[in-house]
């Protein structure tokens, strides 16, 4: 499968945490022979103590995310002479949701003043391709995977994430943006699955915005 090399170059997966963006963006990576960039989540030494503790800990997680995020971005500019594909797991603009969505009133002034004074020198991707799931199955998800740092997550906060995520998508004008409905879908155990979203990824002259719902197979 071709796609015009000047229409999709950079492809930026997200969803909620369990949605499977990082799962997704490896396997297109390896497909399209892409350099992959993934969210260093694991670095920030406050997100442990953010899961336990939201109240006290928001603040310096939702920092060091803004920050090292926008260090990483600014690696994008750089030309890739050996790849035709950038992959990435997430959007700059992701940090606003969280930041809308855990800091108090006087934390959200400060974060926006720093906000506003860094992201205009942020890439941004030709496509976004938002994994839209149910918090049933991205519950489901985050216990299959087992990861520690998230054993205290609960489903509160990834109800009141999920619909956080579907209030900025749903606005969403920045780039052209296809939203997948993945509840139902299982594009790492079933081939045709993955083929059918590729396909739908690389479809090039894209509307603004596109919804795409895979037929549920049995």
């Amino acid at each position: 499968m071709q796609v015009p090399r000047s229409e999709i170059r950079h492809v930026a997966i997200e969803g909620v945490i369990g949605a499977g963006k990082t799962t997704l963006a490896n396997m297109l990576s390896e497909r399209l022979g892409a350099r992959l960039v993934l969210e260093r989540f694991e670095e920030n030494p406050f997100l442990p103590k953010f899961y336990e503790d939201p109240e006290h800990y928001a603040f310096q997680t939702q920092i060091f995310f803004l920050l090292s995020r926008y260090k990483q971005q600014q690696d994008l500019f750089q030309a890739d002479l050996f790849h035709d594909f950038l992959i990435s797991d997430y959007i700059f603009e992701k940090d606003k949701i969280f930041a809308y969505l855990t800091l108090a009133d006087e934390e959200l002034k400060l974060y926006e003043t720093l906000l506003n004074a860094i992201e205009r020198n942020v890439p941004t991707p030709d496509l976004v391709v938002y994994l839209q799931c149910s918090t049933e199955r991205l519950m489901g998800n985050i216990r299959q995977r087992g990861r520690k740092i998230e054993e205290n997550i609960s489903e509160d906060y990834i109800r009141d994430l999920n619909e956080a995520y579907n209030y900025f998508f749903f606005r969403y004008k920045a780039t052209p943006l296809l939203i997948v409905k993945a509840t139902d879908i299982d594009f790492v155990n079933k081939k045709e699955d993955f083929e059918d979203l590729l396909e739908q990824i690389l479809r090039p002259n894209k509307a603004p915005v596109e919804y795409y719902n895979p037929v549920r197979r049995k």
